[in-house]
């Protein structure tokens, strides 16, 4: 199985950490991605420039493949149940890609499988929101193509409503939560599964993307129990091959509720390159080429901070503090070879380790503090 072909749809950071999992097993490794300049390009052994989304484009690119997997949602799915039938490896399976591509089917999907979740209203369009004011507070979110807090919009009151889609979407009620908790599952063709430590997520006010986690989540043991039940329970429901990440509320009630899952190796498991005996990365391979699953054991309390794009600097990308941040004991940077810097673009991560909690916390502060991503253009 170590010999396939593999291919990645999508070569961007998610990809480039995956290519550095497979160098260690010498995997024969093919990238497509529409940007020519993709951070997976210089690593890559195989890398094609190309549309995710284009049928004929995917399809040749998996024609002479083995094994084909994705990170990221956005692939033309058509093209991958055709190379699915035609007897190549797809994983995650296109009809899970399928089901999660949509967040209306994704949300249906949980209430025909009894797991728990905000209570939703379909949407068509901004005039269908305007109808439902008495569900306010509540969060519009596009059905398709929302990614990294794009598609979401907060509708809290009438005076909000120019605010919805005028898509396909749904309407989620806000729910009042205690923290946002993710479990990453990983599940192989014989169905066996593994599950990585509960993290705690605590996203960017503004941008509605992971700012920092700590792994793992500071919450009770019984509620830990549950969030990982209903993970596995999640997984098992899709009959999913590869990793899934499930992001989750916990509710001041002490409830948790599924927010949305991802298919894929994702932020919520970037810290576990250093601080588990296997990275989610790792794991994803172990999972697709139906290898038995690693240890997810943690070796300690740790932390991830997402290294975004100063706002105001778009340009050339520099990086200050790396030498403060190299010079601290157990804070490992990860840069994502992109050249060029956006606000609130993700340019890397920072892992964070410690023996003692309430000092990981003080290194997360330090570091927020002394690393910037900025450019020479403002």
């Amino acid at each position: 199985m170590l010999s396939s072909r593999i291919g990645i749809l999508g070569g961007g950071q998610l990809g480039l950490m995956l290519l550095q999992a497979a160098v260690d097993w010498n995997l024969d490794i093919h990238v497509l991605d529409p940007d020519a300049d993709a951070p997976c390009k210089k690593i890559a052994p195989h890398f094609q420039q190309g549309s995710l989304q284009d049928y004929q484009t995917v399809y040749n690119f998996g024609k002479n493949l083995d094994v084909i997997t994705i990170e990221i949602e956005k692939v033309n799915v058509e093209a991958l149940e055709d190379l699915e039938k035609e007897g190549k490896r797809i994983y995650p399976q296109p009809s899970v890609i399928r089901q999660i591509q949509d967040k209306r089917i994704q949300k249906k999907f949980y209430l025909e499988n009894n797991l728990p979740t905000a209570e939703f209203i379909l949407t068509e369009n901004r005039a269908d929101v305007s109808k439902h004011i008495s569900f306010l507070p509540a969060f519009h979110k596009l059905g398709k193509d929302g990614y990294d807090g794009r598609g979401v919009q907060r509708i809290a009151s009438e005076d909000d409503l120019d605010k919805a889609f005028d898509k396909p979407g749904l309407l989620e009620k806000a729910v009042d939560f205690d923290k946002e908790l993710a479990v990453i599952v990983a599940r192989n063709a014989n169905g066996e599964v593994a599950t990585f430590p509960t993290v705690e997520m605590v996203f960017h006010p503004e941008h509605n993307l992971v700012e920092y986690l700590f792994a793992p989540a500071e919450i009770e043991e019984s509620i830990d129990s549950k969030a990982q039940e209903i993970a596995r329970k999640t997984a098992e429901a899709f009959q999913i091959v590869g990793l899934l990440a499930v992001e989750l509320f916990l509710t001041k009630e002490g409830s948790i509720l599924i927010n949305e899952v991802a298919p894929r190796p994702h932020n919520s498991g970037h810290h576990t390159i250093r601080a588990n005996a296997t990275s989610q990365y790792e794991q994803h391979w172990r999972a697709i080429l139906n290898l038995p699953l690693g240890s997810t054991h943690a070796y300690g309390p740790s932390a991830m901070v997402n290294l975004l794009g100063e706002d105001g600097f778009e340009g050339p990308a520099v990086y200050e503090g790396i030498e403060t941040l190299l010079g601290t004991g157990q804070v490992f940077p990860f840069l994502y070879w992109k050249a060029v810097t956006k606000p609130f673009r993700k340019m890397g991560h920072i892992t964070i380790m410690d023996s003692e909690i309430n000092a990981l916390k003080d290194k997360v502060d330090f570091v927020k503090k002394n690393i910037r991503v900025i450019s020479t253009k403002s």
